[in-house]
């Protein structure tokens, strides 16, 4: 993504993203949960806001943690659609707690999300955003892709000329193999 290498670097917001998260391997069940969850706030926003309103997200959604967001009634749904720091979007709030009790049932077939992910990799794109629209909600092609890319799964996130993809390929992300 060649605008993102170009606009990041000394960008208060951008930059840290860009250079120390976008695109490394992420292995970690409540990251991976979590920046699925982005990827979901973020459609149709721009980036920005959602970097921006990322630690109120977590405060609101209890740090991302699959088993307390599964847990989520309709008192939780109504205390987020009233909650400034949040996405007030009821259909992707509605999808995050779905997405969270889809992820314990990951975890308790799988091991985890991220076995889950190890399971069905390698795959294009396209068979990704099948796979994830049948297993969880909100996930179409631009929210898998980019959450895909994000956690180094599939190529794409940096230019090959931006420092940052020399530093992903030591990681030796899953594209890379």
């Amino acid at each position: 993504m060649s605008a993102y290498c170009d606009l990041a670097p000394d960008h208060p917001w951008h930059g840290p993203y860009h250079d120390q998260e976008y695109g490394f391997p992420l292995q970690e069940d409540r990251a991976l949960f979590e920046r699925l969850c982005l990827e979901i706030f973020q459609a149709g926003l721009s980036w920005l806001i959602i970097l921006k309103k990322r630690p109120t997200l977590r405060a609101a959604f209890d740090d991302f943690e699959p088993a307390r967001v599964a847990a989520y009634g309709e008192a939780e749904v109504a205390r987020l659609l009233a909650d400034p720091g949040v996405i007030r979007y009821r259909r992707k709030i509605e999808a995050v707690i779905a997405n969270a009790a889809r992820v314990e049932q990951l975890q308790a077939d799988y091991g985890s999300f991220a076995a889950w992910i190890a399971a069905h990799h390698p795959r294009d794109k396209e068979s990704w955003v099948r796979l994830f629209g049948q297993t969880f909600r909100f996930t179409g092609g631009e929210v898998v892709g980019e959450f895909l890319m994000s956690i180094g799964i599939l190529p794409g996130a940096h230019r090959p000329d931006c420092p940052v993809h020399a530093r992903i390929l030591a990681c030796d992300p899953p594209w890379a193999r």
